[in-house]
């Protein structure tokens, strides 16, 4: 890589990385260490083939989803990761917005990593639901019923949500 390539690299990391973070965020169920974790080695890879990528993001952010779903199909083989009991919910401020954000982060940590890909490709990434199936390697009707599932699971875990996921479905 060349000095050119380089800074070229550079500037994409630094313009791209936030939102990139984000995303890594919604992947990984709210966890902000495995999230910047999962960018990392996406830009890792992405540095290697910097010259032959003609749209670097769409690159990353195809490396993470791949990245997430491993992670999910070997971390499904090793059986389900115990964890301590979820922390009582705060008292209702005046800001309902952020209420419903923090609701919607415990919720999706309760998904599992893959129904929670889905919602994040379908829903926050606004992927069509065949470029999904692509991404995670699985049939459109995969695609449809674990969206559909997820969703409803997303309902019986936080109700006061139903209003807000009324408008997705």
């Amino acid at each position: 890589m060349d000095a050119a390539d380089e800074q070229r690299f550079r500037e994409f990391v630094a313009a791209r990385s936030p939102a990139l973070i984000r995303l890594g965020f919604l992947l990984t169920g709210g966890d902000q260490h495995a999230a910047e974790d999962l960018v990392q080695s996406a830009l890792a890879k992405l540095v290697t083939r910097w010259r032959r990528v003609e749209a670097p993001e769409a690159y990353v952010r195809q490396i993470m989803y791949r990245q997430q779903v491993s992670w999910w199909r070997t971390s499904a083989r090793r059986g389900e990761v115990v964890q301590a009991s979820p922390p009582e919910t705060a008292a209702r401020d005046p800001h309902h917005q952020s209420e419903l954000r923090l609701v919607l982060r415990s919720a999706l940590g309760r998904l599992t990593a893959r129904q929670r890909a889905v919602l994040v490709l379908r829903y926050f990434e606004d992927l069509p639901e065949q470029e999904i199936a692509q991404v995670m390697g699985c049939s459109v009707g995969t695609v449809r019923s674990t969206a559909h599932r997820s969703l409803a699971r997303l309902r019986e875990i936080a109700p006061e949500l139903a209003q807000d996921l009324e408008v997705a479905t």
